[in-house]
């Protein structure tokens, strides 16, 4: 048997938040996410908590399991090493229930940096080309999954909502290294803003709780770079 502590919390109904206790039979391969389910299914069908796809790609069970954020799906409780496993939600949004929180400052800070090709000529008959070696060159970048994993991990994004968060800020760099796409200056210009990439303190939280192995941290700071060579161009021009 494995312990579960688990973060429950009803807007609707409670004054405030309180951990809950619950004895969960563990079998050997079993994830953070079906001792969840085990939990909703067998002991408090009222439990909340978001899933989908159970294979580490959609990012929607992402949450604070035993002091890191993590996938839910991907975790299995042995590797926790802990006769103890304490699931609470991604900080820094508001709760609808329990495990399950309002993801919409998230997604409207991702919308902020326009995440699609900006394009200024016509469009192509067909679609905008791009080489083998050119979409390599986004790997590091085009993986991230919108899990918020970083985004619950990064003290800018704790105290100020309209910080734009690493999640956003690596995507503009997706878009700003992707040749098809026209809307560089632009972006560039957008994101060196009040609330953009001289938020981020580098902390390196992003880096260290992305489930993909991605590097928010590393993208950030080529982007203050470019901001940097930016202006001082336009000052010397």
């Amino acid at each position: 048997m494995t312990t579960f502590n688990v973060f429950r919390y009803d807007p609707a109904i409670d004054k405030c938040p309180k951990m809950e206790t619950f004895d969960v039979k563990n079998e050997r391969g079993m994830t953070v996410l079906e001792g969840l389910f085990y939990i909703l299914e067998n002991l408090d069908p009222t439990l909340c908590f978001r899933s989908s796809c159970r294979a580490a790609i959609c990012g929607s069970c992402a949450m604070h399991i035993n002091g890191q954020y993590r996938l839910a799906c991907r975790t299995q409780i042995e590797h926790l090493k802990s006769d103890t496993v304490t699931v609470r939600p991604i900080a820094h949004s508001e709760i609808i229930k329990d495990l399950v929180v309002d993801m919409t400052n998230f997604f409207a800070n991702l919308e902020k940096i326009k995440p699609y090709i900006i394009n200024e000529g016509p469009f192509p008959e067909r679609e905008f080309l791009q080489s083998e070696g050119e979409r390599k060159g986004l790997d590091h970048l085009i993986d991230c999954i919108l899990c918020g994993c970083c985004y619950g991990a990064c003290p800018s994004a704790g105290t100020d909502e309209d910080y734009l968060g690493p999640h956003a800020l690596m995507k503009t760099l997706r878009f700003i290294n992707d040749p098809r796409d026209k809307g560089g200056k632009e972006r560039l210009a957008f994101v060196s803003s009040e609330n953009g990439v001289f938020r981020c303190h580098t902390v390196f939280n992003c880096q260290e709780v992305c489930p993909k192995d991605l590097d928010p941290s590393s993208a950030i700071a080529r982007l203050k770079m470019k901001a940097v060579w930016n202006t001082l161009k336009n000052l010397v021009s």
